[in-house]
């Protein structure tokens, strides 16, 4: 197993045979470009050149995330704006910043009179952005499961066919024999409420739980109203790759799972009351 640290969390790669010096650099090198076109906490990335252009810009993004680009379009356009990578701003407000503040810019807030909305903000045409005043990107919600697709990629283009990427629980698997994932409860630490077999599929959750750092403040936002979600505390997804699975899953804290039939997924999601939704076609056992 390679275990490494990468946009600042732990990851992991299971292969049947180690993975040799040459592909373990080729995978960093693969993880600090993409740490550096899209972290919004390095004062040298291409996100916090974008969030300081007063006048805005043209950037230019590698080839590699086009793909991420066009899911977002999905996303926004499905969920109604309820997704939106241009709630950078708020969650900064809210104290998830460079600095890890904590703490809500309750002055700040007060004097916010714009919101940035990417359908309107944000002019694309295949790699290239153009913007018209500072905006604050933030990928949080499918941007992990994407380079989880794009580690999967690296490992299959050398010949690597069966291999499990864990890029802290955003799984993606790859081979013949299906591997058993518990689904990790919410708020009880080693306990799960279900597990489903993983075989050539991606497997990501989200919970308001994890990244949160005061009463009702977490990571999770509805693009609408920019304020923490509060009906949902945790998703599940299953889909044929990692950035759609991790997009889906941030995409059932705000919108109803009908609204998201143009996605092939199946998915779980607790209430913050307790109860336990999923989809007809889900493959697990839940322990309810």
């Amino acid at each position: 197993m390679f275990r490494f640290k990468a946009i600042g969390t732990d990851w992991a790669i299971t292969t049947e045979n180690p993975v040799l010096d040459g592909l373990r650099q080729r995978i960093g090198a693969l993880t600090e470009d993409f740490d550096h076109v899209w972290s919004r906490f390095r004062a040298d990335s291409l996100i916090t050149r974008i969030a300081h252009a007063e006048n805005g810009g043209q950037y230019e993004f590698p080839e590699c995330d086009v793909a991420l680009f066009e899911l977002y379009d999905r996303l926004v356009a499905a969920t109604g704006g309820a997704v939106d990578p241009l709630v950078g701003r708020d969650l900064e407000l809210l104290g998830y910043d460079a600095d890890y503040t904590l703490a809500p810019d309750e002055v700040g807030i007060a004097r916010r009179q714009r919101r940035e909305y990417w359908l309107s903000d944000i002019d694309r045409t295949e790699s290239t952005i153009t913007t018209v005043r500072p905006v604050v990107i933030d990928v949080g919600a499918a941007g992990k499961g994407h380079l989880v697709d794009l580690i999967a990629q690296t490992l299959l283009d050398v010949g690597i066919g069966a291999f499990l990427v864990d890029g802290s629980g955003d799984l993606r698997h790859c081979g013949p024999e299906p591997l058993t994932v518990g689904l990790a409860h919410p708020s009880l630490p080693g306990r799960v409420i279900g597990t489903v077999p993983l075989r050539n599929a991606a497997l990501c959750a989200s919970a308001t739980t994890r990244r949160a750092w005061g009463k009702g403040l977490h990571h999770v936002l509805d693009g609408r109203t920019r304020q923490p979600v509060t009906d949902v505390i945790a998703t599940w997804v299953m889909a044929a790759d990692a950035a759609t699975a991790d997009g889906l899953a941030n995409a059932l804290f705000v919108s109803a799972p009908e609204s998201l039939r143009s996605f092939e997924f199946s998915w779980v999601r607790m209430l913050a009351d307790g109860r336990v939704q999923w989809s007809n076609d889900f493959a697990g056992e839940l322990f309810l």
